[in-house]
């Protein structure tokens, strides 16, 4: 298990930057895979393949990586119709089997933590991805001119992309079986 400490900022309803507050809002979706949850968590902590499933991320960028061979730090490259932009990530939580989870940030300000949770269930493994928006004022701004999206439609088009995504990731781990 590796588990590193995260700042303040990524508790949702941390102060940050003065009368800033981080947001609450918090998106998941679920799918089941047939497949053991240690397969699934090998997946979605090799942060490169999430360019096949994710219909925003189109690259990714390892900066570092544990002892382990997990990504510490990476950079997510991604799109949405004409916007293209960039998020530096830090993982957070591995727990192989469990958990694996980062926090997202964009010059240098908080923008979500991204996760994906994961327990054994008959047929395979049920996998929770969620998000929890960290947007201050000034991350919600550079939202709306990288993403060509506001602020109030994030949650609801990152639904849309977890529900692609988890489809693509459970057709591609349930064929690989």
């Amino acid at each position: 298990m590796v588990r590193w400490s995260a700042p303040p900022a990524a508790v949702p309803g941390a102060a940050v930057r003065g009368r800033d507050k981080v947001s609450a809002v918090e998106v998941v979706e679920r799918v089941t895979v047939a497949v053991a949850p240690e397969v699934v968590f090998r997946a979605v902590s090799d942060v490169r393949r999430m360019a096949k499933w994710s219909p925003e991320c189109f690259a990714t960028w390892v900066v570092s990586r544990s002892a382990g061979g997990v990504p510490r730090r990476f950079v997510g490259f991604n799109r949405h119709r004409a916007y293209v932009w960039f998020t530096t990530c830090r993982v957070v939580v591995a727990e192989p089997g469990a958990e694996f989870a980062f926090d997202v940030t964009t010059f240098g300000l908080p923008v979500a933590r991204w996760g994906f949770r994961l327990a054994a269930v008959d047929g395979g493994t049920g996998v929770t991805q969620y998000w929890i928006d960290r947007r201050v004022k000034g991350s919600m701004i550079l939202g709306r001119i990288f993403t060509g999206k506001v602020a109030t439609e994030r949650p609801e088009a990152n639904r849309e992309g977890m529900r692609v995504t988890l489809g693509r990731l459970k057709r591609e781990l349930e064929a690989a079986g």
